[in-house]
């Protein structure tokens, strides 16, 4: 977290990484306050903005809510390298059924900064939608982060 913190902004003072680890841990705290729904993406995008927007390494991400889409938990599935993380759909079934997720939303990092989705994303999503089908857990959305940006892959007709 501190290296993250500390890539923001090479000028960041130690106060500054306090407050930003803080509101972090504020907005976590919020969304899993009851009654607190992702049914929009805006929510899940300011948290992942400020997650995952300066990572060095590609990291999936997935959020596991309830019928409600609720947030009951999030975790970093996979990491992998500069530019590629290899996702196996078979451990994101087994950990949303793990949390007894009605819905997930997953969510992984470009550290390029480049939001557009590679056909290798839009095939390994397409993969996982339809694994996750089976056993009736929808997916809401598939966010990319790059940096500042965000690229919804449901804004954009590819879920």
């Amino acid at each position: 977290m501190e290296k993250q913190l500390m890539l923001f902004s090479p000028e960041l003072s130690l106060p500054a990484q306090r407050t930003i680890k803080r509101a972090l841990s504020l907005l976590d705290q919020h969304l899993r306050e009851p009654g607190v729904a992702f049914t929009s993406t805006q929510a899940a995008r300011d948290w992942l903005r400020l997650k995952m927007g300066t990572l060095e390494r590609e990291e999936f991400v997935v959020l596991y809510l309830n019928n409600q889409n609720q947030l009951l938990a999030h975790e970093t599935l996979f990491t992998g390298t500069l530019s590629h993380t290899e996702v196996h759909p078979r451990e994101v079934v087994k950990r949303a059924l793990y949390f007894n997720a009605a819905a997930v939303i997953f969510a992984h990092n470009h550290p390029s900064g480049e939001v557009t989705p590679s056909q290798a994303d839009k095939v390994v999503t397409q993969r996982l939608v339809q694994a996750l089908m089976l056993v009736e857990i929808r997916v809401p959305d598939h966010l990319i982060v790059g940096g500042r940006q965000i690229f919804s892959f449901a804004e954009h007709g590819l879920l």
